[in-house]
């Protein structure tokens, strides 16, 4: 309307520069004791690789993460949590949950333990020979849900290729 003043635009900040391939970075999801879970980590976790240039794990992060959240899924009582740590050039992802109770692989453990031919209980090895390092514990921090729990976790060492074409670089 004429004569009439309009209030001033609100300034946001600029947006932030996309953190540098070789720059740290960290996420975290949480899920419900759901069968679902591991299939949205899956989602998740390629969607943030191929995000940061490092698509190039994405088939053995997705298919070790995949192993882990289903045990948290499967031998847990609550919620679990995913957490991708980049420091280059290491990949950790690492799966807290609230079973204290920690994996035995089947090559270490007892004669009871399922073997690689089973339907079950081949995660561990799956870890042993896809990932270049993994191990477990109590938890990293607090666990998800009251004071009891663990973490699983494996590590990616990427190769020396270069930042893939489109990744930001850090300045020397």
């Amino acid at each position: 309307m004429p004569g009439q003043e309009t209030a001033p635009r609100p300034q946001f900040p600029p947006s932030p520069e996309p953190i540098g391939f070789h720059g740290p970075w960290e996420y975290e999801l949480r899920f419900p004791r759901d069968p679902r879970g591991p299939g949205i980590t899956r989602t998740t976790l390629r969607a943030v690789l191929g995000a940061h240039g490092l698509g190039v794990l994405a088939d053995r992060a997705e298919l070790l993460a995949s192993e882990v959240t289903t045990n948290a899924v499967r031998y847990a009582a609550g919620p679990a949590v995913v957490r991708l740590r980049w420091l280059h050039p290491v990949l950790r992802v690492s799966v807290l949950d609230d079973c204290a109770g920690l994996p035995v692989c089947p090559a270490a453990g007892p004669p009871d333990v399922p073997g690689a031919e089973a339907e079950r209980g081949r995660g561990l090895l799956i870890l042993d020979l896809l990932a270049d390092s993994w191990g477990d514990g109590p938890p990293e921090d607090t666990p998800p849900v009251g004071a009891v729990g663990k973490s699983v976790w494996f590590e990616l060492v990427l190769g020396e290729e270069p930042p893939p074409a489109g990744v930001p670089a850090l300045a020397a």
